[in-house]
């Protein structure tokens, strides 16, 4: 299913962040243990497929999608401002 909204660019301070701190850095999920069961019930797509491993590593580019709303993994200063 593809994602209700436009990815938004979300930056990384490293090369990699893994799929449980992008979640919570993305404000996708209020913490990181509300990121485990959200993850392991299957509800988080990267690039379109289906990804059921917490410690994922992702890169520039990936894009995450939850409920609808779609973050992008970027590199650059990190400012959240997350339209959510």
């Amino acid at each position: 299913m593809p994602p209700t909204s436009e990815p938004v660019d979300v930056p990384i301070r490293d090369e990699s962040i893994r799929l449980g701190q992008f979640l919570k850095l993305a404000n996708l999920v209020e913490s990181g243990a509300e990121a485990k069961p959200v993850i392991a019930d299957g509800a988080v797509q990267v690039n379109g497929d289906v990804e059921t491993r917490r410690g994922r590593q992702l890169v520039p580019g990936d894009v995450v999608t939850l409920g609808g709303l779609a973050a992008r993994v970027a590199t650059g200063e990190v400012e959240i401002d997350v339209p959510w």
